[in-house]
């Protein structure tokens, strides 16, 4: 990780934009979302480092500039991922088909394509969050500690990862296994 250049907001942008689906900056952070004009001086710095890029974005509210009615949303470039530690293996591979980012859609009045904000897309194949989805899957789940060896992530890292897999719908239960909390997906019966 080389976030030895990066402030603490730098940081969290980063770390946010990596997490949505489309890569977009927007919507802003809490922690980012107070302070505006540190926020846009922050994402100017980015865009200077190649960490993140601009693109064209259709919805309004993922704009982080609109001047002359092109709202233009902010994008984590591949370099912005490997800046807070995301390798190739959490990248999304050729084979998964959508790309973070802006994408082209055509549209039916025969007008120039419109740039629309890339789907969500499915659990991308040996990402960490697919390493700990295994690990939880496992009849005798998995510790704290043992996700944070498998991915590298520092333990509250592994925790937000837990709370989004529970907000993406998985039943994770906290159980005991040798006086230590173990973690792992409830199976429907």
């Amino acid at each position: 990780m080389t976030t030895d250049k990066l402030n603490d907001l730098q940081i969290i942008l980063l770390s946010t934009s990596s997490r949505n689906d489309n890569g977009n900056l927007l919507p802003l952070p809490g922690a980012a979302a107070g302070d505006l004009a540190r926020t846009n001086k922050a994402i100017t710095a980015l865009i200077r480092k190649g960490l993140v890029a601009e693109a064209p974005v259709t919805d309004r509210s993922l704009a982080w500039r609109d001047a002359d009615r092109d709202p233009t949303g902010v994008f984590i470039t591949e370099a912005g991922e490997a800046a807070i530690g995301l390798g190739a293996a959490d990248a999304p591979t050729e084979s998964s088909g959508a790309e973070p980012g802006p994408v082209e859609q055509s549209n039916t009045d025969g007008e120039e394509p419109t740039p629309q904000v890339a789907p969500a897309q499915q659990q991308r194949a040996g990402s960490k969050t697919d390493i700990v989805l295994d690990l939880l899957r496992r009849q005798t789940g998995a510790t704290l500690a043992e996700m944070v060896a498998a991915t590298g992530w520092l333990p509250h890292t592994t925790r937000a990862a837990l709370t989004g897999l529970r907000k993406k719908g998985h039943a994770i239960v906290r159980n005991k296994r040798d006086n230590m909390t173990c973690y792992t997906i409830e199976v429907a019966a």
